[in-house]
């Protein structure tokens, strides 16, 4: 019976996750978030840098939060993950997204979305099956949009704009 049991036990611990409600973050200052507190809502996840040349889209995520914040929550995951360009510290980065666009959408603190020490939810995110494509992460500002039922339904390659219809009219 307890080789039952410990079987039972090992295979609960290496199931996959199942769902996106599963996972939790720290936030830029430092609170722990549950992703099952956005249940009901869409959610549209973004690998983000400061000195990049898709940073002007913090800009347009900030105008999307305004406008959909209502049903759509937006969460930016600063990486260093390509060519170096995050600033070093979550203070710095916070202070960079307030001071230059804005930003009142949630941010995480900083982490890494691809490689060895992948974050688990960026692992869950490329692994997912999807319309649009699956696969480690090419570069800063990818997108992936996850429904009301918490569902990969989208991604989206760093040129696509937040505000762009083909990420709109699925909100």
């Amino acid at each position: 019976m307890k080789i039952i049991a410990s079987i039972i036990l090992w295979a609960s611990m290496m199931s996959p996750t199942a769902s996106i409600y599963d996972f939790s973050f720290t936030s830029i200052d430092g609170r722990e978030v549950k992703m099952s507190e956005f249940r009901g809502k869409n959610i549209l996840i973004v690998n983000t840098a400061s000195k990049c040349g898709f940073t002007k889209q913090y800009k347009d995520l900030q105008a999307m939060h305004e406008q959909y914040g209502h049903n759509l929550v937006i969460i930016g995951f600063p990486s260093d993950n390509f060519g170096g360009q995050e600033l070093d510290s979550n203070a710095e980065i916070q202070d960079f997204c307030e001071k230059n666009y804005g930003v009142t959408f949630l941010l995480s603190e900083k982490i890494n979305v691809k490689g060895k020490d992948i974050n688990p939810l960026f692992k869950f995110l490329t692994t997912q099956e999807n319309p649009d494509f699956t696969g480690d992460i090419k570069w800063n500002f990818e997108k992936f949009l996850i429904n009301k039922d918490g569902k990969l339904t989208h991604r989206y390659r760093s040129r696509t704009n937040p505000l762009d219809k083909a990420i709109t009219s699925n909100l």
